[in-house]
């Protein structure tokens, strides 16, 4: 049975889905006015695996994923601008193309590294009406009022506002997490916000509509709300997200949801963790913040990066540097060499896939059973490897058996075989650098007992 930690009850929790065999997720998805880095990405592999899972445990699934492509301001205090209006006057283009762009190429990443699509893309742009339609519930039950700048949800009234984050409301100064300004509670929340008014100095929105409270745009959180309910039922099975959503975000998703409907919004709650640079949350600032194409760039394949996120359990934080990735780059070239030299019967092997299975259904634990499968091609006397690896690469999407057309350049194995002869003569500083040279024009080479073998790193 698979089993979850669930953020909503704090525990590692025995999956039952709302209905038999059936299972609605929902992703929080990107905003789509810059790349996603490969921070954001780690959370999508996660996602994934999870879906993987529960596809091969036999669910039927239904995936929905938002595009903010309106109303994710700068602050989580409900301030600054919003992110794409922002990004379409920098660049000098509409906020459609803005979002057009970057959730292509969002998409182009999640194919290079493997990840399936949702069942459903839901943008926020798309889905104004209901949101619209969800405040105005919250309204008539009285849980929102009117400031100078929007209408916002009163978190007061809503008893259990604090029990999904924990969060000390008591020890939450004014200002602290939000500016109060006109709010009742600093931890109240936009749920629609108004547009400049002519002479107020700011520049005119590219993104505005009519409300029953007047021309402006949706709040953040309100979308993933209207949108999850829309396409999943006012209470579904899981939703999935970063770990940085708990305290904010989802804790506002669930408040507006349970409010407005009276009834338990999601069962499970999953989070990423962060990857980290030097112990810290990747990040601008403090560096280490790279996207897939860049990673591409300096030689790196993207599904070494998904092997390095599945080195991890999802839950704990994922140290990253180039070296790191290197490493895991090594190891992932390393095992598809040797899946790519292995010939036996067509037979599964029932203990090895019985403990991968136990380690998958275990809240998603990817490094045992990845250690499970280095233990099977590691086992000389293991049968049927061929098809339990297939077996359990419909987990960990790495493309094992995925047969590779590499052409090697003349002037790489003119350098193989140059470095072969160094290692024979015992000149390994000789064949270190040449390694390396070969490493530096985008192949690797291995050394097996039938001579270097060359592939595309």
């Amino acid at each position: 049975m698979l089993k979850l930690y669930n953020a909503l009850t704090k525990n590692i929790d025995s999956f039952k889905p709302i209905s038999d065999k059936k299972v609605g997720i929902y992703s929080c998805g990107p905003t789509v006015y810059w790349y996603q880095h490969i921070g954001n990405l780690r959370t999508y592999v996660f996602s994934d695996i999870l879906r993987r899972v529960l596809d091969y445990d036999g669910y039927q699934i239904k995936q929905v994923m938002n595009i903010t492509d309106v109303g994710h301001l700068t602050s989580d205090a409900d301030t600054g601008e919003d992110k794409m209006e922002k990004a379409a006057a920098k660049e000098g283009k509409t906020a459609k193309e803005i979002s057009g762009y970057y959730w292509k190429i969002f998409r182009d990443d999640l194919k290079k590294l493997n990840i399936e699509e949702p069942d459903v893309w839901a943008r926020a742009t798309e889905h104004i009406k209901e949101q619209i339609n969800l405040i105005k519930k919250l309204e008539d039950k009285g849980y929102t009022y009117k400031t100078s700048d929007g209408i916002y949800f009163d978190t007061s009234k809503f008893e259990k506002y604090t029990q999904f984050a924990r969060l000390d409301l008591m020890g939450m100064e004014a200002g602290k997490r939000t500016e109060m300004r006109e709010k009742k509670n600093p931890t109240d929340f936009a749920l629609w916000k108004f547009s400049p008014s002519a002479g107020s100095g700011q520049a005119k929105r590219q993104q505005e509509w009519k409300s029953p409270w007047g021309i402006g745009f949706p709040g953040w959180h309100i979308e993933c709300s209207a949108m999850s309910m829309k396409y999943l039922g006012n209470h579904f099975d899981i939703h999935t997200g970063g770990e940085d959503h708990i305290p904010v975000h989802h804790t506002n998703e669930i408040a507006q949801s349970e409010a407005a409907t009276g009834e338990k919004f999601v069962n499970y709650w999953l989070h990423g963790a962060f990857l980290t640079f030097k112990g810290e949350k990747v990040s601008k600032s403090k560096g280490g913040l790279y996207t897939i194409s860049e990673l591409e760039g300096k030689g790196f394949r993207p599904l070494a990066y998904r092997y390095m996120c599945l080195t991890a359990h999802y839950r704990s934080p994922l140290d990253f540097s180039l070296e790191n990735l290197e490493g895991a780059q090594n190891s992932y070239l390393r095992l598809k060499n040797i899946v790519a030299d292995t010939k036996d019967d067509k037979k599964i092997n029932e203990d090895y896939l019985k403990w991968f299975e136990a380690a998958i259904n275990d809240d998603l634990d990817m490094p045992k059973a990845l250690s499970i499968l280095w233990n099977l091609v590691r086992d000389k006397q293991a049968h049927g490897k061929i098809k339990t690896i297939k077996e359990m690469d419909k987990i960990l999407g790495l493309d094992l058996l995925l047969k590779e057309k590499v052409t090697v350049p003349t002037e790489i194995k003119n350098l193989a075989k140059e470095r072969q002869k160094a290692r024979k003569e015992k000149d390994f500083k000789k064949a270190d650098q040449l390694r390396k040279e070969i490493e530096s024009n985008g192949y690797a080479v291995e050394d097996t007992p039938a001579g270097p073998k060359i592939s595309k790193a």
